[in-house]
């Protein structure tokens, strides 16, 4: 850690009361934009040599820097100075390229270009006439990722004829996407049921399978579904851990005969276990039995479909409602980016809109223009369409596509290694760029005992600082998680984390 935390009032430069605050004086945005640039092009020029894991306990930035903000400025070079010293150390580094743990954020210089310059914009681009930019270029990117997953037109903003009955907005993460189309498919049958208000609520079902990711049963919560009616469908090796529409048949049609009214199912292409998939064309035909509305969320492996070779995981998505991916994740565009897709947007504007007085204008009034703050939770939103169009821009589909599939390649080379090697197994067979492998019991050891082998290798291996890895519970086994696709990964960072995991299994097990 630095020494600048001991006493950093002591570099607080005297007032100058004659002086004028000018927080965008243009001298002073250029010179601190330059510094600013030089540290994030250091950053990434030295990342791969900067431990994964942080060595810090709670609570050490407040000891490192000053619990009480500074009555008097200080020069901008201090606060860099102190947020190399201070903070850099306390970072867990997403971007490294021993970073295996988690599903990636990626980044791009095109995305960070087109961040830089939507913060600096610093747009609020509610309505259309807000800013009109900032919305048409939302729904160009949008209706351009589109066309690269070949999503239907039915979700597309703009079609050949002109303004469609989809569309899609940008959202800042999957949970939200999952929350609005929840509120959506709520009402849509509270008004065909002709409840009152929410009264027929406590009747509503929904569904998803157990290796669904967790946000989904928040977002349940947060809709102001029953948790008694939040249905967790186990799955097995048997589907690979999909989710079987077998059992989503009989679930829902129980739930039917017992007075209930099957709302929402949601499908999970790539889940964050282990990279599932479920059927979702299958999933769509039992969900129509009962009107219930189908959401796709591919947030992870949608990025994977703009490749030909990944594209089926999506087929029988023109029979669902809706489906959300987030370039942030695999696409090369920073956080953060979760683009959703409906196929009817009056079906969320109808639970979403607001319109008070002060935004009323003649654009909303002409039904020519969308509005995207009638898509989303809130009203206010950032211009993160920009990111998304200039990383779509200046790399351009064969690009990106060589991106996915150099990482599937590394990923499939890992997996190679793991099945060579007779002390380890791979739980489950390989989707996109996750490998879920462990030490397997075998000889004296027991399946508790491989269970802690597992855990403390994962230990040993992030504290060593030269890797990070995560875990999971498949089948009731302990399972380690590696992930390729932080954007500097090549494939030497993934033969020296395989080196490092068969150094640290034989210390363990010798």
């Amino acid at each position: 850690m630095g020494s600048l935390g001991t006493n950093p009032m002591s570099f607080s430069a005297i007032p100058d009361d004659k002086a004028a605050f000018e927080p965008l004086n243009p001298e002073d945005v250029r010179a601190y934009l330059h510094k600013a640039v030089d540290f994030i092009s250091d950053y990434y020029t030295n990342i791969e040599s900067m431990p994964v894991l942080p060595n810090v306990k709670p609570g050490y930035l407040q000891d490192e820097l000053s619990a009480s903000p500074p009555t008097y400025s200080a020069p901008f070079d201090v606060t860099m100075k102190e947020l190399r010293t201070s903070v850099v150390p306390g970072m867990t580094h997403w971007a490294s390229p021993n970073f295996f743990a988690f599903f990636p954020s990626t980044n791009s210089a095109a995305a960070i270009a087109g961040d830089l310059i939507a913060s600096a914009m610093n747009t609020v681009g509610f309505t259309w006439q807000a800013s009109p930019a900032a919305t048409e270029m939302e729904v160009l990117a949008l209706d351009w990722l589109a066309q690269l997953l070949r999503l239907p037109t039915t979700f597309m903003n703009r079609t050949s004829t002109g303004r469609g009955t989809g569309g899609g907005v940008i959202l800042g993460t999957t949970s939200e996407a999952m929350l609005v189309t929840l509120v959506a498919a709520r009402d849509a049958v509270l008004r065909r049921s002709g409840s009152v208000g929410v009264s027929g609520v406590p009747r509503l079902a929904v569904y998803a399978a157990d290796q669904t990711h967790s946000t989904f049963f928040k977002a349940c919560r947060l809709a102001g579904f029953d948790p008694a009616n939040i249905r967790s469908i186990p799955t097995g090796p048997e589907t690979n851990y999909g989710l079987d529409p077998t059992k989503l048949l009989e679930v829902m049609q129980a739930d039917a005969d017992a007075g209930l009214v099957p709302t929402y199912v949601c499908t999970t292409v790539g889940t964050t276990s282990s990279n599932a998939v479920d059927p979702v064309g299958d999933v769509a035909d039992v969900a129509a039995m009962f009107s219930a509305w189908v959401h796709v969320d591919a947030a992870y492996a949608g990025s994977a479909c703009i490749c030909p070779e990944f594209r089926h995981h999506l087929d029988g998505v023109e029979r669902v409602d809706s489906i959300s991916m987030s370039p942030h994740k695999w696409l090369l565009t920073c956080l953060d980016c979760t683009c959703l897709y409906v196929r009817d947007a009056h079906r969320l504007s109808d639970s979403l809109e607001t319109n008070p007085e002060y935004l009323k204008n003649d654009a909303t009034e002409s039904g020519e223009v969308t509005d995207l703050k009638d898509m989303q939770v809130g009203v206010g939103r950032r211009f993160r369409g920009l990111k998304l169009w200039m990383v779509m821009r200046t790399y351009g589909t064969a690009k990106l596509q060589e991106h996915i599939r150099s990482d599937v390649a590394m990923a499939k080379m890992f997996e190679d290694f793991v099945r060579a090697d007779d002390r380890f197994e791979v739980v489950v067979p390989r989707n996109f760029a996750l490998v879920c492998f462990r030490i397997k019991a075998s000889g004296a050891m027991t399946e508790k005992d491989a269970g802690e082998a597992n855990r403390v290798l994962m230990e040993n291996l992030n504290k060593t600082g030269k890797a990070y890895l995560a875990h999971t519970v498949v089948g009731d086994k302990f399972v380690l998680r590696f992930v390729v696709g932080s954007s500097l990964q090549e494939e030497r960072h993934v033969r020296s984390a395989w080196d490092l995991i068969k150094k640290t299994t034989g210390s363990i097990m010798d």
